[in-house]
């Protein structure tokens, strides 16, 4: 009887075995999950560059069990849709540009206030502060499952034919602005704002249609390759301009818990990473506009300071009308300019 009892249980033991070993490799074998990764500027930018390390160490750190396809330089489709493609599914994870659709995200882009923040690392700092993600910005970023929120570095304007080299310089000439509260600048410094969608910029450019951009250098010089096109660039370091990297709700919420683990613990914490890659982007930025025969110009102090009066003009009017809106202006705004004003002690300023 014992005997009999022994190789029953011994037999369970192997069909168990069995049957785990079974489980086991049909998960070995199962197809691995493809998330399409979409964004709008070429591999050979810093951020590209960034979430391509981020897509490899999703690849590696899930056994194999995601992997990423890329659609880089909006193979997907405009830079306008890309908070859309994730929205939607068409792109499982998408880097986007707030200011790709105008006032679809109010409180977010109160970060692009003229001055609001002196550099990437301070704009990302704030952006992804808990406190602030939690009680205003994440809500607004509807059908998405936000990663991160960034900046890239300050920037300013860069022309074709007619330099700024003082304030009255601005009258007349057609800008091209990156976001809401960019335009509103751009107006207030006597120039037209016109509103581009970056991919279009160059064409435009040499069309004589624009007589010159906000961008930063970075963005000038590198993403969209505008050295040789624009010949001034007037170095105010007035704004930034936000951007977010988002995942579709419903392929988060088919993510295992360990994968989910994964993907928030390869985003979360980066601030000073991400931006600091930002950041270094302004010396061979601005080395490529100048070695295309580009000028960089720096205000005299007098104007720079009556800029960031009428940069301070903007601001007030911003919140206002948002406050007239039933919108909490006010609080977002002092909520950042106080994490600003805390970070810029500890982070690349370009403003010193």
């Amino acid at each position: 009887m014992i005997s009999a009892s022994i190789r029953a249980v011994a037999m369970a033991s192997v069909v168990m075995a069995l049957a785990s070993g079974s489980v086991q490799a049909q998960q070995t074998a199962q197809a691995p999950i493809e998330m399409k990764l979409a964004y709008f500027v070429g591999d050979q930018h810093a951020m590209s560059q960034w979430l391509i390390r981020w897509s490899e160490q999703l690849e590696k750190g899930s056994g194999g069990r995601i992997a990423v396809k890329r659609f880089p330089s909006a193979q997907m489709g405009p830079t306008p849709q890309h908070y859309d493609f994730a929205r939607t599914g068409q792109a499982d994870v998408s880097w986007f540009l707030h200011g790709g659709t105008p006032g679809r995200f109010p409180l977010t882009e109160l970060i692009n206030l003229p001055f609001m923040v002196g550099s990437a690392e301070i704009g990302t700092k704030v952006l992804n502060d808990p406190e602030l993600r939690a009680k205003h910005l994440d809500a607004e970023h509807k059908g998405i499952k936000v990663l991160m929120l960034l900046t890239h570095q300050p920037g300013g304007p860069h022309t074709t034919k007619k330099p700024i080299r003082t304030l009255e310089d601005f009258k007349g000439l057609r800008l091209r602005f990156a976001s809401p509260t960019v335009r509103d600048l751009v107006q207030g410094l006597g120039a037209t704002p016109v509103g581009v969608p970056p991919t279009e910029m160059a064409e435009q450019l040499q069309k004589g249609t624009l007589d010159g951009v906000f961008i930063d250098y970075g963005g000038a010089g590198i993403a969209f390759k505008l050295g040789g096109i624009l010949k001034y660039s007037t170095e105010l370091y007035a704004y930034v301009t936000s951007f977010g990297v988002g995942m579709n709700e419903a392929f988060w919420d088919k993510l295992s818990p360990d994968l989910k683990k994964l993907v928030i613990d390869t985003m979360t914490g980066k601030d000073k990473e991400v931006g600091e890659a930002w950041d270094a982007l302004d010396v061979p930025g601005k080395k490529a506009l100048i070695d295309g025969g580009g000028e960089a110009i720096k205000l005299s102090a007098a104007d720079q300071a009556k800029v960031r009066a009428i940069g301070a003009e903007v601001s007030e009017a911003k919140v206002k009308e948002l406050e007239g809106k039933g919108m909490p202006g006010r609080a977002v705004y002092d909520m950042m300019r106080g994490l600003a004003n805390k970070h810029a002690s500890t982070s690349k300023n370009f403003w010193n």
